[in-house]
């Protein structure tokens, strides 16, 4: 599959060299196919109906949990579930719907603005190119490969905290920045494993790879895990396979 919008991104990041992974070719197949022998079809947590309303669930999500945007967004996209729809309703009330989340204020504004310039420039409808993503208001690197990833199919990697952790914890894609543990990640992992790959880290990230204290005990790569500050060492369990 060709990857868009993804020039610019490498040729900026080839410039400095990548940390190498701790994980040989072998090591980072195995890790994957456990990962997708638990969950071979990892969901995000994030509650939408359509490309849009993914999108703006993204941008409401920065600096706020799934949990409270999904509690926000459900009365919102029952309301306006379209870019016309939102400008309709407009930045008053988009406020009020959401003024649960973190930066309501200004997260109000870009939905209305990202709305408006989807109206004016692409007839509504969510590109597929992450590059043109990347234009609308409130919308980062990250949001756009998630776009891309869930609603288009394409192969990225939105590293969020949870990822930016793991690469560096684990040394599977060591970096200074998140583009850097991006490109990291993209030249390790196997072609067969990128299109879940982003969806399978932050679940590992989330519930066992945890920033204080990560459950090593629970984890399904233990004995394969490299960080230097693992809880124990103990082998890897029975595979849970989700069906």
């Amino acid at each position: 599959m060709t990857k868009k919008g993804t020039n610019t991104k490498k040729s900026s990041v080839k410039k400095k060299r990548l940390k190498r992974s701790r994980y040989s070719k072998e090591e980072v197949t195995e890790i994957f196919s456990r990962f997708r022998a638990q969950r071979a079809e990892p969901k995000g947590e994030l509650e939408h109906v359509n490309a849009y309303t993914l999108l703006v669930a993204v941008v409401l999500s920065a600096q706020a949990t799934d949990v409270g945007v999904n509690k926000a967004t459900r009365n919102l996209f029952a309301l306006a579930d379209t870019p016309e729809k939102m400008v309709a309703l407009g930045e008053d009330r988009v406020r009020e719907l959401i003024k649960t989340i973190g930066l309501y204020r200004n997260k109000a504004k870009n939905v209305i603005a990202l709305s408006q310039k989807l109206i004016d420039e692409y007839g509504g409808e969510v590109p597929e190119d992450r590059d043109l993503l990347t234009t609308l208001p409130g919308v980062g690197r990250k949001t756009a490969n998630v776009v891309v990833n869930m609603a288009f199919g394409q192969e990225t990697i939105a590293v969020d905290t949870h990822i930016f952790r793991i690469g560096n914890r684990l040394g599977l894609a060591p970096g200074d920045t998140p583009d850097e543990v991006e490109a990291g990640l993209e030249r390790v992992i196997p072609q067969e494993f990128l299109r879940h790959a982003h969806h399978w880290l932050i679940l590992h990230g989330r519930y066992v790879c945890t920033a204080r204290k990560p459950h090593c005990e629970a984890c399904i790569i233990a004995d394969l895990c490299k960080a230097p500050d693992k809880t124990c060492d103990v082998p890897a369990p029975i595979i849970a396979v989700d069906n």
